[in-house]
């Protein structure tokens, strides 16, 4: 069973992650959930931990044994690392490489040998803005994937691309990686 660790951040996409989450367990793969402090306050821990039978990660220094330092168990222990929805706030922390909570933390952890799919879910301002564009491109000079946000209606009710990529489309996203199929 291969083990898939998502990252869930501070978007009204949040729900959408529990969606991702219930199709991947479907499939067969292990998820652990890392939520930020912001994805928190869209959707519960409980959500994911109902669905994977997993204790969701919220805090970097929660549960600190010296047995098992947390960051770098989860980021060794994963396949893959998806992080959808993902903010502008998530993908400028990865491209500075700035790691202050547990899932930048365990995503700079990751970095070097495990793919990394990053899912944006943002407003059509905020994703065109050229400070997310400039840290996309480096991320992805980096080797980090990126599942392009759809063009929709978004919930401010402007119409653009910003929306997360349909959860089907990410989760087989997913598989072919993991397949390694590009």
């Amino acid at each position: 069973m291969k083990n898939v660790l998502l990252g869930v951040t501070g978007s009204i996409a949040a729900y959408k992650a529990a969606e991702i989450t219930r199709l991947l367990v479907k499939r067969g793969f292990s998820v652990r959930v890392i939520m930020t402090k912001s994805a928190e306050r869209f959707i519960s821990p409980l959500t994911f931990q109902s669905l994977t039978k997993h204790k969701v990660y919220t805090d970097l220094f929660e549960d600190v044994f010296y047995e098992d330092i947390r960051h770098i168990s989860l980021a060794k222990g994963a396949a893959i690392a998806v992080v959808a929805p993902a903010t502008a706030n998530i993908i400028g922390k990865l491209a500075s490489g700035v790691a202050d909570d547990m899932l930048s933390t365990v995503l700079t952890a990751m970095a070097a040998d495990k793919p990394i799919l990053i899912c944006p879910a943002m407003n059509t301002a905020m994703w065109e803005n050229p400070a997310v564009q400039h840290n996309v491109k480096k991320l992805k000079s980096y080797g980090v994937l990126f599942a392009e946000p759809k063009e929709s209606e978004l919930v401010c009710g402007d119409t653009g691309k910003g929306a997360l990529a349909d959860t089907d489309s990410i989760v087989n996203a997913v598989v072919s990686l993991l397949d390694g199929k590009p």
